[in-house]
């Protein structure tokens, strides 16, 4: 009889509670998602998060007033926070890139961004090899990048492709055209196409992607996400009424903006995409596809260093792991 055969069983065994058992280890312990995200300063980076998250997390990092200096380099905040709903905690890092594309030469603009995401990467791989290593290494990898683009109508711009292009090789890119109630429904939809056009132009591939060992539900619901990317939003930590209840929305001279109004803006289809549908699915690609790519990279490039070595003594290999930490270090940060 073959592994693969499926016998009858005479009675019943429980095995089946392992889901039941392997979720209530998984609600004690909580989950993290670390969420980066780009694009120019006024974009609403702040608000669309706090309107993902229904809560105020984030303060915006651009300037309050135009005297203030504009940021000479691209910096970079986190922020931490754990939120808590149905007694499901999560805990959440959020990475914000101020100053990221504001200068009039943003020549390399995006190095602070790739080396920050690669640096995750190293400090995770470091912890994995040290000879007593945690139970529960903390994850600092970056799951998610939120990339912003401003609602000009037009096509991307040459540093838009440039940015997208590294980002897609390091993280899982979700883009996003920020502020998109100040286009038209025919604006917007010329817009999106035109987006989607120049990504396939230049072979830039973004998240969701398809797996060999996924089945054809988990496919067509990342094809009909690729047909909606990038998603046009609208932000709001403001209640609004419309029709007698309260929502969260935009009021200006021309009406009302419902954020949860489909045919208003796209955010319902992104927050159910980010967090209902592709959250764990994003955590996974993360360590599956960039983390592993980066972890071969780098203990390729170790085995091949040590094989051009050869040991003057015996006890040459008693620090093999320490210095192996040292080295992936100083790989990832020349790789940036």
């Amino acid at each position: 009889m073959s592994a693969n055969d499926t016998v009858q069983l005479n009675g019943y065994v429980g095995f089946d509670t392992i889901t039941s058992q392997i979720n209530r280890k998984l609600i004690l312990r909580g989950f993290q998602f670390n969420v980066m995200v780009v694009g120019p300063s006024g974009t609403g980076k702040s608000t669309l998060i706090n309107t993902l998250f229904s809560t105020h997390i984030m303060n915006s990092s651009g300037r309050d007033n135009i005297d203030e200096p504009i940021r000479q380099t691209t910096e970079i905040s986190v922020i931490s926070k754990v939120i808590q709903e149905n007694k499901v905690q999560l805990r959440l890092n959020l990475i914000d890139t101020p100053g990221y594309c504001d200068q009039i030469n943003n020549d390399k603009c995006w190095e602070p961004i790739i080396k920050y995401i690669r640096d995750q990467h190293a400090l995770y791989l470091r912890r994995e090899l040290t000879a007593h290593r945690e139970k529960n290494i903390p994850d600092t990898r970056v799951h998610c990048c939120l990339f912003f683009i401003r609602p000009t109508g037009h096509n991307l711009r040459p540093i838009d492709i440039s940015v997208l292009k590294r980002l897609s090789e390091v993280v899982n890119v979700v883009p996003v055209i920020a502020k998109s109630d100040s286009l038209t429904i025919d604006e917007r939809l010329a817009f999106k196409q035109q987006i989607r056009e120049d990504i396939a132009k230049h072979g830039i591939h973004l998240y969701p992607y398809d797996l060999e060992d996924m089945d054809e539900s988990e496919r067509s619901l990342n094809a009909a996400v690729r047909n909606i990317i990038p998603f046009a939003v609208v932000g709001s930590e403001k209640t609004v009424m419309v029709n007698g209840k309260p929502t969260r929305g935009r009021q200006n001279r021309w009406g009302i903006v419902d954020v949860e109004n489909e045919n208003h803006c796209e955010f319902v289809y992104l927050r159910n995409f980010l967090i209902r549908t592709h959250l764990q699915d994003l955590i996974e690609m993360t360590a599956c596809v960039h983390y592993e790519r980066f972890r071969t990279k780098q203990l390729l490039a170790l085995k091949e260093q040590s094989s051009s070595q050869v040991p003057s003594t015996a006890g040459t290999n008693t620090n093999t792991l320490t210095l192996a930490q040292k080295e992936v270090t100083k790989q990832a940060q020349t790789a940036a």
